[in-house]
This record gives structure tokens, sequence and C-alpha cells, in this order.
């Protein structure tokens, strides 16, 4: 019997929630002890602010499963933790800090139990995401070992005001895109280099940086499509070899920057556009309240017809396999996932749920009448995708950065060459190791 049940018997029904917490602690007292689960959430501010507030409610409500919240230890990246943390079995019950990418290496640990196992596992998450999202989620196995949590359509963002006055709508196409972005730049004292550009661009070879510039484009010009399908590279196909033509025209006419500034050039209005998630709402507000912007879908090729995709950017939830306490885990993941808590995600990081067609749910429609800037991104998040499931995630990325750098950035290699390399050693990692 839980000490809910115990309490349930023992108490008057009108009995308060502190109360109720009163008499756990006093039961803790005399070595009646509740369960303990460890959860690790993001070390991001708003992330660690919207966990502290779920898992006290948690707690109020739940005496007898305790939460103890703890955000994941801050180093170079959380999947460099969590991986340690799987090798020396130090890992917490429950992480919603997860990488799609690398559940591969998770999974073939055996470090996350399978969500099958749950009576109604398969119904809450297909219930909440819809089968068609959940299906990217799934492992090759066709298990499901991680719960879709919340996304981060990466989009266009541009300065409302200059666009304004320059009597320009944001590009949807890579026509369009160059037309805007050549009436923008500007080489005001005439010492032929830019002073306003149209857009930033990261030349750094870093691999996540193609998240944010080539990997969005290529899922928009392509209706949807990753990189890998069944251990093979895909890509080396006329959309991928068009976005890196799209990058390389950008930073031939100086229409990206490839100097070096301090503070953010976007806000600052060094450049008109930026590719960014809704992460940056809180952050560009901290920085200029007054600052005017809005967001876009991903410009496509001219040719593009149907949906525009982009990367999700998402993160999810699992359960570690060292859990002693796996049912309980599970239900505290559903109050993770409720509409209620949600709504607080929404509230609190200005992330987005991974929650079907959740721009038009009666639920949320208060919030995104105040907020009309995250319903537009809230709309994208029904046409997203993750990256690939793979082990050699970085090392995918690191290819590709390294053929962006050479093609687009300073063009001394042909698009068509620099995409038809990346996939070929992309392929060699799944022939050879």
């Amino acid at each position: 019997m839980t000490l809910s049940n115990l309490f349930s018997i023992l108490l008057p029904p009108k009995a308060g929630l502190s109360f109720c917490r009163a008499v756990v602690l006093l039961f803790m007292a005399c070595n009646c002890q509740a369960i303990e689960l460890l959860y690790w959430p993001s070390s991001n501010t708003e992330e660690i602010k919207l966990a502290e507030i779920l898992v006290s409610e948690w707690n109020e409500l739940h005496p007898d499963i305790y939460v103890k919240m703890q955000p994941i230890p801050a180093t170079q990246s959380s999947e460099e933790v969590l991986l340690s943390a799987i090798v020396s079995k130090t890992t917490p019950d429950i992480c919603s800090n997860i990488l799609p990418a690398i559940m591969g290496r998770f999974v073939k640990s055996k470090a996350v139990i399978s969500l099958d196992r749950f009576k109604d596992g398969e119904k809450v998450i297909v219930g909440r995401t819809g089968a068609k999202l959940a299906d990217r989620f799934r492992s090759k196995d066709g298990k499901l070992y991680q719960i879709p949590w919340k996304s981060n359509p990466v989009m266009l963002a541009y300065n409302k005001e200059i666009f304004k006055s320059l009597k320009l709508e944001p590009p949807k196409t890579y026509s369009e895109f160059m037309h805007v972005a050549k009436s923008i730049n500007s080489d005001e004292n005439g010492d032929g280099i830019s002073d306003h550009w149209a857009m930033a661009v990261s030349i750094k070879t870093i691999w996540y940086q193609r998240l944010f510039d080539f990997y969005p484009f290529y899922a928009a010009a392509t209706g949807g499509k990753t990189l890998l399908k069944d251990d093979k590279a895909i890509f080396n196909n006329n959309e991928a070899v068009a976005v890196m033509k799209f990058f390389g025209e950008g930073f031939e006419k100086q229409y990206f920057p490839m100097l070096g500034f301090s503070g953010n050039i976007f806000v600052d209005g060094k450049t008109a556009m930026s590719i960014v998630g809704p992460w940056v709402i809180k952050y560009y507000q901290r920085l200029n309240p007054d600052f005017k912007f809005d967001f876009a879908p991903i410009p496509v090729p001219d040719n593009h017809k149907g949906h525009v995709y982009t990367y999700g950017d998402p993160k999810n939830i699992v359960i570690f396999s060292t859990t002693k306490y796996p049912d309980e885990a599970w239900e505290f993941i559903k109050f993770l996932i409720s509409k209620k808590a949600d709504l607080k995600l929404l509230e609190i990081t200005n992330q987005i749920p991974t929650r079907a067609n959740v721009a038009n749910d009666m639920y949320f429609k208060s919030f995104f009448k105040k907020n009309p800037l995250l319903r537009k991104v809230a709309r994208q998040a029904d046409y997203v995708v993750p990256m690939d499931e793979s082990s050699h995630l970085v090392q995918i990325m690191d290819i590709i950065s390294s053929q962006f750098e050479a093609a687009a950035v300073y063009r001394v290699i042909t698009p068509e060459e620099s995409i038809k390399q990346a996939a070929e050693k992309v392929q060699n990692i799944y022939d050879y190791w």
C-alpha cells in the first residue's frame, strides 16, 4: 500500500495538501521512506524555472513519490554528460534534455527503457503527437524509447522596421531572398565592404552550426527529408546542391558578413535577417525591449511545391534503465506532458510542445491570442524534422561542415563536388566502421 492510499484511509476527507505534506515528512522522520526520483532538466534558465514549478506541483500532489530536480550538470554538451553518466551508471531516473539523434547509442547500450512496457505508453505518446510525428522518433526495432516533448522550429527571423522602411516582404524563395538581400546590403563609406548585411551565417566549422543553416534549408528544400535512410547517405541530390549554391552566392555577394562582431548583430540592426528558433524571443526582449521582429518560413528553391519543412531542434524525455521505479517515473512523465504542463512550457520558455495541431488547440487559444508570434512558430511545428538517429551524428555533421566551409564560405570547390564528397565520406562511416 502506498502512502497516498494509507492517507486516504487515515486522513479526514478535507485535509489540505500542506497538511498531507506535513504528515509525509513526519512519516519519513519515522523511517517510513517515500519513493524518490531524480529528474534532470536542461540547465537553461527558463527550463530550470519551469522544472522547479512543475516538480513543486507534483510533490504537493504526490507526497509518496518525491521528485528531486537537479539541472543537468553544465559542461561542453549535455550529450557528453549523459554518455559519461551511462558509463558510470550514475544516470538520473528521468531526463528531459535528450537529443533524439543520439538515442541509437542509448538504446544499443540498453541505457533507457522501452515505453512499450507501459500499458498506456503508445496511447499516451501517439495521442499527444499524432502517429506520423511519433513514428519519426521510433528506434530501428520499432519501439519508442523517448517521449517527444518539445520542438524549436528553426525559422527565418526578420527585422520588421528594416523591411518596412525598404518596402520589402519576407522572402519565400531563393530568388526572392537574393532580391531582398541586394536591397538591404549597403556600403556607406565606399570601401567595398558592406556596412549592413542581409543575414548572419556562421563561418565556424563546429558541427552544430550546420543545424542552423545548411540542415534547415535542406529539410525545407527536400520537403522534409533527412540525411540518412537505412544507414545509407541519401543527400547527394539536386536539393542539397541548391542549398550549397544558395549559401555560396550569399557569401560571394557579401550578403553574409565574414567579420566578427561584439553584441548581437541582428538586434543591433547590422543584419536584417537571422536563422533562429523561438528560444530567441525572451533573449531579444532582454537585449532590447523595443526591437520588432517577426518569423517567416525558411526560403525554398524557386520550383518548390508543397509544405515548407524545417529542422525542429527537438528535445525529448527518457527513463533510464538504472531507475528502481519505472512505473512511478512514467506517471511523473505523464504529468510533465499534460496540457496544463505544456501551457507552462509555452508561457515560461516560449518553446513549442510536441503536440499535434497545437496552434489550433482550443486549450492554448488564449495564450496564442496574446502571443501571435509564437502561434506562427507553433504552426511551423507541424512541419519539422529531427536529425537522423545515429551514433555518428557529430562526425556526419563535421563532414558536412567542412564541405560547407570549402564550397559555400570560401568557394574552393563546386557545390556539386562538395555534396558528392560529403555523401561518400558519410557512407564510408557505415560501410567500414
